[in-house]
């Protein structure tokens, strides 16, 4: 009975996701965006310098900062897609690759750029993907990280917010992942505090508000 109301309630937040952030607003509001980013990527630059770390996957990544946070800062949460296997409603889980629109419309990755990765992991706020929704992805070609990056903020920047405006995107690189994350500012902030605990050679390659 418990796994039945999970994959009921995993195919709820799913269908939610979809439905609060889906699809492109104008060029301006790009533009207003664009330059906030710039300013505070700036102040937020942590040392080019990176020592590569070990992490098994996605999961694992999301998982190390999940499992830092007190009990007192958790919130409910539910992680990876609703194929059998995937699903988490008690913290991180894997993200196929196969639907790449569902993807896109839960996460905010876009689809054009799937080629670049081999995997995902995501964690999300059960209750409101806006108020937290954060992917993690391997990046199969280093040389296209940075890049990738600026294809993920744009993807997300230009969705049309239909549940409630999230304040912030902050995307950070940890070795060979991109984990890109955004949400109500107290909770990214906390998450982007424990994502750095836990990766002291991660770096901060965007902070930009969104509301």
């Amino acid at each position: 009975m418990k796994k039945i109301i999970a994959l009921l309630l995993a195919a709820m937040m799913a269908l939610s996701a979809a439905a609060c952030s889906d699809s492109s607003t104008d060029s301006s509001t790009d533009a207003s965006k664009n330059s906030s980013s710039e300013s505070s990527t700036d102040s937020s630059s942590q040392s080019e310098e990176s020592e590569s770390v070990s992490i098994a996957d996605g999961v694992e990544l999301l998982t190390t900062v999940w499992d830092s946070y007190d009990e007192a800062d958790k919130f409910p949460v539910m992680g990876g897609d609703t194929t059998e296997g995937n699903m988490n409603t008690e913290g991180p889980g894997q993200y196929g690759l196969e639907d790449t629109a569902a993807l896109d419309s839960t996460l905010g990755f876009p689809a054009a750029a799937i080629d670049q990765i081999d995997s995902a992991a995501s964690l999300m706020h059960m209750m409101n993907a806006n108020t937290f929704t954060c992917g993690a992805y391997h990046v199969t070609d280093e040389a296209d990280m940075d890049k990738l990056a600026d294809t993920i903020k744009e993807n997300i920047l230009n969705r049309q917010w239909m549940c409630g405006f999230p304040d912030q995107l902050i995307i950070v690189k940890v070795d060979r992942y991109l984990v890109a994350f955004f949400g109500e500012k107290g909770i990214t902030d906390t998450f982007k505090t424990k994502l750095m605990a836990a990766y002291p050679s991660a770096q901060i390659v965007s902070e930009t508000p969104i509301a």
